[in-house]
């Protein structure tokens, strides 16, 4: 049973640390996880959709319509 260890625990054959998942007998992971040193690893991964932030604008959006400085230049 594959299970994910919460706490550090290490034998002659494995040194496993918080968060490493490893596949132990069934009675062996069923002990392990009454005594909350790990939690069953459910076999099929959930993907998740996520949403994208907005793509980042840089200069201007539009044209700038409202005329500048001299906007009357060469008119008397």
């Amino acid at each position: 049973m594959l299970v994910k260890m919460l706490v550090g625990l290490s034998g002659s054959a494995f040194s496993l640390g918080p968060g490493d998942e490893h596949d132990f007998p069934q009675d062996e992971a069923l002990r392990l996880i009454s005594a909350e040193y790990a939690v069953p690893v459910s076999e099929t991964k959930i993907e998740r959709a996520v949403a994208l932030a907005p793509a980042e604008r840089r200069g201007r959006r539009t044209k700038n319509v409202v005329p500048g400085k001299n906007h009357d230049a060469g008119r008397s």
